[in-house]
């Protein structure tokens, strides 16, 4: 990937972080807030290389961490494992297709959902976990699907981050 191409990808992860973390909490109610380093995670899972692609999962995933509120380390493990699934599967599928983008993302925000899920009932004796994050899911899912579509038809999307 060239500089100008990594510094735009960059402001990109700026720019949709702070979005994600000071604007939409103040218009949108929780459950229909999108999860953009989710949607970012999935589309390098889908075009970036396996090195910088992973290193760059976990590292959403730490930030996502940070802002959530939750415990240090969750969504950078399920952000991890859904790229490597994703990983693997993505060299025998085209990549390039716009609807299996918007399926990746809301079967990943299930899957990330799970396994956050799972690993709070495991690690927590909070007693409402699971009813509490049960009754967001299907809003949290319809709308990460909605801004995968919407980002599906940007022109930028056709692109290749780097060779695999």
């Amino acid at each position: 990937m060239s500089r100008q191409a990594t510094l735009l990808f960059i402001c990109l992860i700026i720019a949709s972080i702070v979005i994600q973390v000071s604007l939409l909490p103040v218009f949108i109610r929780p459950p229909f807030k999108p999860d953009l380093l989710l949607i970012i995670m999935v589309y390098i899972s889908l075009r970036g290389s396996f090195g910088a692609g992973a290193t760059m999962a976990t590292l959403l995933g730490m930030i996502s961490d940070v802002f959530s509120g939750l415990y240090l380390g969750l969504n950078a493990a399920t952000f991890l494992i859904s790229f490597l699934v994703i990983r693997s599967v993505s060299d025998r599928l085209y990549a390039d297709n716009a609807i299996l983008f918007v399926l990746t993302v809301a079967g990943v925000t299930l899957a990330v959902f799970t396994l956050n899920l799972l690993l709070l009932i495991m690690f927590t004796t909070s007693p409402g976990i699971a009813y509490s994050m049960l009754s967001d899911i299907f809003p949290h899912l319809l709308v990460n699907a909605f801004v995968a579509s919407i980002v599906s038809t940007f022109p930028v999307f056709d692109c290749q981050l780097e060779a695999s």
